[in-house]
């Protein structure tokens, strides 16, 4: 015995249109991870760092050295120092040598502005290599 309906009807056409929807949704998923991802790649920083902890860096054949004290001093190559004087000087190096890099030693509790101060007074006088200088762990 078999149960059906009494009407005779076509079966239903199949359809051969494409649906697009999937695709959409994948494209838009794809458009959002290159959104996010892009200025990941954009900003990396690149870094030559040794591969061993015993690894000295090479010293350069002239260099001056600038140190910061916790209360603000500033001695050139272990000689106290105004900014003034500090500038003239670095400009008379940065006129012999245009290579020589400014070794720059400040205290841990030195504030930022004033590292940034000093490193600002170097670059205007010419000096653009900056090396800060830091003890190894023990």
């Amino acid at each position: 015995m078999a149960f059906g309906r009494f009407q005779n009807r076509p079966a239903a056409a199949p359809l051969s249109d494409i649906n697009v929807t999937p695709l959409v949704d994948v494209m838009l998923v794809l458009v959002v991870i290159f959104l996010l991802t892009a200025p990941l790649l954009a900003t990396s920083i690149r870094l030559d760092l040794p591969t061993s902890d015993a690894a000295q860096p090479g010293i350069p054949a002239r260099f001056v050295t600038l140190a910061v004290t916790p209360a603000g001093g500033v001695f050139l190559d272990d000689q106290p120092t105004t900014l003034p004087d500090l500038a003239t000087h670095l400009a008379q190096t940065a006129r012999s040598n245009p290579d020589t890099e400014v070794q720059l030693r400040a205290d841990a509790t030195v504030p930022y502005g004033k590292v940034v101060e000093v490193m600002g007074v170097a670059q205007k006088a010419g000096l653009s290599r900056i090396g800060f200088v830091a003890e190894p762990p023990r």
